[in-house]
């Protein structure tokens, strides 16, 4: 009888990693979980690109922002470069994280493509991308005016994402 039942593992392993399978596919891959929403941003303090001083997030509160994790290394950030450049001009308050990047590249970057970011911050080394659990580039938060994670998202940031996910969310944490 023990030989028998052998001959089912690989049909009970498949059947289990297809249950697994299904249950994957059931979810938006943009929707990334992310330990850090309603906490709050872990501590900020690091070099800006262009003002040569440490960046406090304390400096933001009483707004909400969006904090734009990008990189000079990164095409999809220059694919959603023209949109953040579009919501500056709304007045949509961002703050840019080089993120593994050389500051040099990306001061050059924004000088040929536009700065649409209050600041850049400097995490060349990705520690800061590490604690807050970045996957990659491009990811945009959403930080309320108390500063508190608020929304996490991973991949472009275009027209479509900030109508339907994080405008309303931007407009409802504006206010402390």
């Amino acid at each position: 009888m023990g030989a028998r039942l052998k001959l089912f593992v690989p049909l009970i392993l498949f059947l289990v990693l297809a249950g697994l399978l299904y249950l994957g596919l059931g979810r938006d891959p943009k929707e990334l979980p992310s330990a850090l929403i309603d906490r709050p941003l872990p501590p900020l303090r690091l070099a800006a690109l262009d003002q040569g001083r440490v960046m406090d997030a304390a400096e933001l509160r009483g707004q909400a922002w969006l904090l734009n994790v990008w990189g000079t290394w990164c095409v999809a950030c220059r694919d959603e470069h023209p949109y953040l450049l579009e919501l500056a001009r709304q007045g949509v308050t961002l703050v840019g994280l080089d993120y593994k990047d050389d500051p040099g590249r990306a001061r050059d970057w924004l000088q040929r493509l536009g700065n649409p970011y209050r600041s850049v911050l400097i995490d060349a080394d990705g520690r800061f991308g590490l604690e807050l659990g970045v996957y990659g580039a491009p990811e945009t938060y959403l930080i309320d005016a108390e500063g508190i994670v608020r929304y996490r998202h991973v991949g472009v940031l275009d027209a479509a994402v900030w109508r339907e996910r994080i405008e309303p969310l931007y407009r409802r944490w504006a206010q402390p």
